[in-house]
């Protein structure tokens, strides 16, 4: 059975990661994987076989040493970086990850990037059912014209349906994230990357080739 770790940039991500592993998939945390959060996105070293800065514990600040120290996973264990792309181009994003992973002399054998467009409340705003049902109050006309994975400022645009000002936090965040992703469509996601998300986790779950890994 395969083992997955994922990183993503922080305790927000965490429930919308849960939900989809533990419903879609129907995995079961430490027994079939593992959420690891970080102080947010960072940046991707220049030299990344060099030790990560101490002050600097982002994700992708330290991704390449998380990726070096976990070179000797068991074959059964598939790491996901899950990446918020924000202002960044996707494509270009995913391949500075590759390109990285590539130029690293020892790494896991499987890793799965994957990218959240615009971040990870995009994936929320796009289901209106979910946030009707985990806030029947909440105001969903103002974002209801919203394209899927637009980058809008998803967080800041689901804060104002639900009556907030910009006055949130992380934990407001999170908050939200495990009373909506309960009720998101995970079999026919309206967000592209969301969808992207669940199919590349699918492969692992029923079992890819041997040497495939990075896609």
């Amino acid at each position: 059975m395969t083992y997955f770790r994922v990183l993503v940039e922080g305790h927000a991500d965490v429930p919308i990661v849960h939900e989809i592993l533990c419903r879609r998939f129907g995995l079961v945390e430490k027994i079939n994987f593992q959420i690891h959060p970080h102080e947010g996105k960072g940046q991707l070293p220049i030299y990344p076989n060099n030790p990560p800065e101490p002050q600097r514990r982002g994700l992708l600040d330290v991704l390449p040493a998380k990726l070096r120290a976990w070179a000797s996973l068991p074959t059964d264990h598939v790491v996901v970086v899950l990446v918020d792309a924000d202002q960044d181009d996707c494509i270009e994003l995913k391949a500075r990850l590759l390109n990285m992973y590539v130029g690293l002399p020892k790494k896991p054998g499987k890793v799965l990037f994957r990218i959240a467009v615009e971040e990870s409340e995009s994936w929320l705003i796009a289901d209106l059912f979910a946030v009707r049902a985990a806030y029947p109050k909440a105001k969903t006309q103002k974002i209801s014209a919203v394209v899927p994975d637009s980058v809008i400022g998803a967080s800041e645009r689901l804060a104002e349906a639900l009556g907030r000002k910009r006055d949130f936090n992380r934990s407001d965040k999170r908050e939200w994230a495990k009373a909506i992703m309960p009720h998101v469509d995970l079999n026919a996601p309206r967000s592209p990357s969301l969808r992207a998300f669940i199919e590349g986790v699918s492969r692992y779950v029923v079992g890819p080739t041997p040497l495939e890994a990075a896609h």
